[in-house]
């Protein structure tokens, strides 16, 4: 009936056909709704991006935190699921049992025998009485059959003494009587450290290394000397260390920063610090420690500068003269250098993925991008561990030989991979790193005395940041 009744209507009425100016209306008013669903489609894509890096960095920061810090993955931990074929060899024999128990206790034994040998040794000995070495079976006298040996660490507290320095003045006793005029001779005797201070040398030595090697700040080694029956105040010990590093440092600072600028390859990094009463300057502003260091050949020089401010230009002034090699980190303000040949690196680039993989979700096991991104990184690094030994000539050609392919094949990988993921994300900044850095990255490979990275500074900025967080600013 309803088919009926439509057929009748249709018969009944004519059929209209909508103009040409329905149809633009109508598409138009399609145009817009495509483009507002199309809005909103993008802006959903933002936010989920959004949130993705959210949860990222949030994953980062909690790994930051609670997690292990160190970088360092073993050759197959990223290749768990194929670690037994790759490391099965079955034409290896079968340790026994003796070997295995007889090459580990004598390592063992051998470690602390060469840790113990160079220290001063005190022997207590522990003997019978003659009453005492008498059988008991027969009665009769008992020998020396053999002796055991324990060995133990004494720790010798320090102590504080004082040193009097007693100079002698002599004089003629016949001018004294019968002359005009007496003669004076005084003794020689060392320069003071500080004139007019309880200051000495070692003093000074001691409470340097203690704030600047061993992180202790002032107030506690003031409640240390305390303890010790000294009563010094931490004024007094700042009072010192800068006396002593403007009177008997600075001269030895100058002369190694000469001798710095004559080599031909050097690293450089830099680390925040707060310092606090500078004139026309807020207590949170951020300052900056420049290092600069010699690499693996040359006298071990390592040099701290002091700027305000992280411009290029300190670096720029503070290696005025310097022509060579310049290991860094990604900073831009390097480039204001001439004369230079910036040298990058690779422990900055592995960090970015290894950063990536700690922004992965709880429990995510599958093969990811950046597991990919690690390993080339890690293929370097094993090249890197084979040549340790080699001089720098033959270091260079096995480079050429073997990292090269490697860095090419991951330049090619870089470049597609770049296409696929997020700019923002975590494996996008690594990604994006290598290839704005490729070019210092590669640069390793063109002299054998160059290092793979810049972990050289880090480790010589390490004290400054580890004391950081104990005296957490300067004065």
């Amino acid at each position: 009936m309803f088919y009926n009744g439509l057929m009748k209507k249709t018969a009944n009425s004519p059929i209209q056909n909508p103009t040409i100016e329905e149809l633009l209306k109508r598409l138009e008013t399609l145009e817009k709704q495509n483009a507002a669903l199309q809005e909103k489609l993008k802006k959903q894509n933002e936010l989920e991006a959004r949130l993705k890096w959210f949860e990222e960095q949030f994953r980062l920061l909690q790994h930051k935190r609670f997690g292990v810090s160190s970088e360092k993955t073993h050759p197959g931990q990223l290749e768990l699921f194929n670690e037994t074929e790759q490391e099965a060899n079955p034409e290896l024999p079968e340790p026994s049992l003796e070997t295995i128990t007889y090459q580990r206790r004598r390592k063992k034994r051998g470690q602390r025998q060469t840790m113990l040998e160079n220290l001063p040794v005190e022997t207590v000995e522990y003997r019978l009485s003659p009453e005492e070495q008498v059988c008991s079976c027969c009665g009769g006298t008992m020998h020396e059959m053999s002796t055991k040996v324990r060995q133990e660490l004494v720790y010798i507290p320090a102590e504080l003494k004082v040193k009097k320095h007693v100079r002698y003045v002599y004089s003629c006793r016949k001018c004294e009587n019968e002359g005009i005029n007496t003669p004076i001779k005084t003794a020689s005797m060392p320069k003071p450290a500080i004139p007019g201070s309880l200051a000495s040398p070692s003093i000074l030595s001691h409470i340097m290394t203690q704030k600047y090697v061993e992180g202790l700040p002032l107030y506690r080694q003031e409640k240390q000397f305390e303890r010790m029956g000294v009563v010094l105040s931490r004024q007094t010990f700042a009072n010192w260390m800068v006396t002593g590093a403007e009177k008997w440092l600075g001269a030895l600072y100058e002369q190694m920063h000469l001798r710095l600028l004559e080599l031909d390859i050097l690293h450089a990094d830099g680390t925040t610090l707060q310092v606090l009463r500078e004139p026309g300057r807020q207590a949170s502003s951020q300052s900056y420690l420049w290092l600069y260091r010699t690499g693996i050949e040359g006298p071990p020089i390592i040099l701290y500068d002091y700027q305000e401010t992280r411009a290029g230009e300190n670096p720029k002034n503070f290696l005025n003269g310097f022509k060579g090699y310049l290991q860094v980190d990604g900073y831009a303000g390097y480039h204001k250098v001439p004369e230079v040949k910036l040298v990058g690196c690779w422990a900055h680039a592995r960090r970015g993925f290894t950063d990536a993989l700690k922004t992965l979700p709880p429990g995510s096991t599958k093969p990811v991008v950046a597991t990919e991104g690690l390993d080339f990184c890690n293929q370097l690094y094993a090249v890197e561990r084979k040549l340790r030994g080699l001089n720098p000539a033959e270091r260079k050609k096995a480079r050429l030989i073997q990292s090269k392919p490697i860095l090419d094949a991951f330049l090619g990988w870089l470049k597609t991979q770049e296409r696929k993921v997020l700019p923002k994300s975590a494996l996008g900044k690594a990604i994006q790193y290598c290839l704005n850095q490729w070019e210092k990255l590669m640069a390793f490979l063109e002299d054998g005395r160059l290092e793979i990275d810049n972990n050289r500074s880090e480790r010589a900025i390490k004290p400054v940041v580890i004391g950081r967080k104990n005296w957490l600013f300067e004065g």
